[in-house]
């Protein structure tokens, strides 16, 4: 297990995960799944993502509270490769940025955006990526914030 200091909040640490993490993984996915689209009773769809892309070619870190004899998991930041359909540029894409509630609105996930485009940019990579659910006023707000911009937009109808 790496661990990395995230800026500007000391009293959180970043950890590395790996396979023996999915089970936290896929909580955090449902919990995040539960919140956007409550109305949706059935998450397990969500295993079949995680058995899917998660790899060692995925990279899963976790925050845990600095100094506590429990490292306990109350954030994660995922990401998977992509490839950029304009241009076929290989590029990270963020599977997930979760924080869990009672952590929320102190920075982590900010620090989360800030280390995943630190981590792109030490890899050789030129863009990041990620795809965020219209209702997700939030999350849609930072990264506007951290200058992600939309390039396209995916529809759906109902049938």
């Amino acid at each position: 297990m790496t661990i990395y200091l995230l800026p500007n909040l000391t009293k959180y640490q970043l950890i590395t995960g790996s396979a023996i993490d999915t089970a936290t993984l896929l909580k955090f996915l449902q919990t995040t799944y539960q919140e956007i689209a409550p109305q949706q009773q059935d998450y397990r769809h969500l295993q079949s993502t995680v058995d899917r892309y998660f790899s060692s070619e995925t990279p899963l870190w976790f925050v845990t509270v600095a100094n506590q004899q429990r490292a306990q998991k109350i954030a994660c930041l995922w990401l998977g490769i992509a490839i950029d359909q304009a241009t076929g540029i290989r590029h990270p894409n963020i599977f997930l940025v979760y924080v869990d509630a009672a952590y929320r609105r102190q920075g982590i996930g900010r620090a989360l955006m800030e280390y995943a485009q630190i981590w792109a940019k030490a890899q050789g990579y030129t863009q990041l990526g990620l795809q965020v659910f219209t209702n997700n006023q939030p999350a849609i707000d930072l990264y506007q914030q951290l200058g992600y911009q939309p390039r396209s937009i995916s529809m759906m109808r109902e049938i």
